[in-house]
């Protein structure tokens, strides 16, 4: 469906291209209308309003218009709420935002996942030891769900069986929830998997989803992974590389 003039539309920025020697091309994730792609023109002259405003991890409201693949931002204004990430916390943000560059399809709304989004963002700029790996633990959980990429976490995949609490079960990419075998290296209970199940239904919270996670991080961050991985086509993200990379030197 064509755009016409659009305002005050909750954003983010998750990518920008150089479009030309003053404007930029913009990869943006608004609440109402998915993944955008926008033109910034002027973006990069000294003068131009949209240089301060238009960074990664930072709430905006945009006016944008158009009805071809590429609208035209028209304004754009921080919404403030938190001081940007720094650090690892910055490179858990660009990771948030390959994946949503990688597993989005644009103009496809997905308003709970933007407020999810928005969640893990102000967690990221959070000083607290644990707030990092937990609030992207959640917002994958989230993003797999919100997308169609998440099995069924209450009962086994291949047999539709409801899920044994004390029994071990894995994620596997090629065939979803199954029982542990020994040489899984990490797996979850039956009663934690259900944790996370009630935790995502519609009526949920991040806060809810969060509190799940918090007591099966380490086992689950591997089985996500590994799911992840296969659904974006590659061994490895590009943020995580860079981030290996950076504790290597």
């Amino acid at each position: 469906m064509a755009l016409q003039r659009i305002s005050d539309e909750p954003a983010y920025v998750l990518h920008r291209y150089d479009w030309s020697e003053s404007s930029l091309i913009l990869e943006v994730f608004t609440r109402h209308h998915g993944r955008l792609a926008l033109v910034a023109r002027g973006a990069k002259k000294p003068s131009s309003n949209f240089r301060p405003v238009l960074l990664p991890l930072q709430g905006l409201s945009l006016d944008f218009g158009g009805d071809a693949q590429i609208r035209n931002l028209k304004s754009a204004q921080w919404q403030g709420g938190h001081v940007m990430p720094t650090g690892q916390a910055l490179l858990s943000g660009y990771y948030l935002n390959e994946l949503l560059m990688r597993l989005l399809a644009r103009d496809d709304p997905h308003c709970r996942l933007f407020d999810a989004y928005a969640a893990a963002v102000q967690l990221l700029a959070t000083p607290k030891a644990d707030a990092l790996e937990l609030a992207l633990r959640t917002f994958e959980l989230w993003l797999l769900r919100d997308i169609g990429l998440l099995p069924m976490l209450d009962r086994e995949s291949a047999s539709l069986l409801p899920l044994e609490r004390a029994q071990g079960y894995v994620l596997v990419p090629e065939a979803g929830l199954r029982q542990a075998h020994e040489e899984d290296r990490s797996l979850l209970r039956g009663d934690q998997w259900l944790a996370l199940h009630q935790s995502l239904q519609e009526a949920s919270r991040f806060s809810d989803t969060l509190q799940a996670v918090a007591a099966v991080a380490p086992a689950l961050k591997r089985q996500l992974r590994a799911l992840l991985h296969y659904h974006c086509g590659v061994s490895m993200l590009k943020t995580r590389q860079m981030f290996h990379d950076l504790q290597s030197l």
